[in-house]
């Protein structure tokens, strides 16, 4: 089984979303994802545990993550959403960037636009990486 690493700098909107995303449509025996941040936060935003329950997740429980190397190391895949150069570097490890906007403070109809188009982003790499949820 794939891990993917969805990171952000709290840790408390963009990557939170991403992993939850992440672990409702991709086949759990394929891959699952887990989130961190480079100075996570006290708690999840919010207005992103709104947005969220909008679509049926509940991130209530969800605490925010110190980005570790070693966390990082145990990935297959790091997916960065603006945490720029505090992200650690892991020779070796796949990366690559979504440049998404931070959800922190905006109005909900915001949160809603970036909570759909980080879906998307996630449907688009489990399409590419062949790690759907079986048919029938």
């Amino acid at each position: 089984m794939k891990t993917v690493l969805f990171a952000c700098i709290h840790n408390a909107g963009r990557s939170q979303m991403a992993a939850a995303w992440f672990n409702q449509l991709a086949d759990p025996r394929a891959a699952r994802a887990i989130s961190a941040g480079t100075e996570p936060g006290s708690r999840v935003h919010p207005e992103v545990l709104s947005a969220m329950q909008e679509v049926g997740i509940d991130l209530a429980g969800a605490v925010p993550t110190f980005l570790t190397r070693d966390l990082a190391a145990s990935a297959a895949l790091l997916v960065t959403m603006g945490c720029g150069e505090a992200c650690p570097v892991v020779p070796g490890l796949r990366r690559m960037d979504w440049p998404l906007e931070d959800p922190k403070g905006k109005p909900i109809a915001e949160v809603r636009r970036i909570r759909e188009e980080i879906r998307g982003r996630v449907e688009a790499l489990i399409a590419d990486e062949g790690w759907g949820q079986p048919s029938g």
